[in-house]
């Protein structure tokens, strides 16, 4: 059955919901930290949380990898293609709790990956970004979503240990 962007995850997570109420329950994705030319990291601002910036990404969806959720996130949200990826780790445990506003609870766990590989032209979808900016490391913008600050820092460790 085809069914547009994001139906599909969206009718999955609206039915389960409805057997288990708010309780918490375990959301796979991915995220990928983009790096140009210049050494730059492409961040992505946010409208939800609205004006916070994070890296692009989102949530598994029935029956892919880590990896076909990474490739399609980036895509879907920035116009962009991405072939090669390296895992940077997976982010998991108490600290990636998330509360919704309606009382929904989750947990992240999140495969993060970096590329210096993409191409493509830039594509707003302003359903989910206000817009994208690529940025120094040492230069990275203020409001960044607190679970992708620990991705960040992790990734910065790595390029500077290599």
């Amino acid at each position: 059955m085809l069914i547009g962007k994001g139906e599909l995850i969206l009718g999955y997570i609206e039915d389960l919901r409805s057997i288990i109420g708010h309780r918490p329950v375990i959301f796979p994705g991915a995220v990928v930290i983009i790096v140009d030319d210049l050494g730059r990291i492409l961040m992505q601002q946010r409208t939800h949380p609205k004006g916070a910036w994070g890296i692009p990404g989102g949530l598994m969806e029935l029956g892919e990898s880590m990896e076909d959720v990474a490739k399609r996130e980036v895509r879907e949200e920035t116009g962009l293609i991405i072939d090669e990826l390296r895992l940077i780790n997976i982010f998991s445990g108490a600290q990636y709790l998330t509360v919704a506003e309606n009382g929904d609870e989750f947990y992240t766990v999140t495969a993060a990956y970096y590329t210096n590989n993409f191409s493509g032209d830039f594509r707003i979808d302003k359903t989910e970004s206000i817009q994208f900016q690529f940025f120094y490391p040492t230069e990275l913008p203020e409001g960044i979503v607190k679970t992708h600050q620990i991705i960040l820092k992790e990734f910065l460790q790595l390029q500077n240990d290599m």
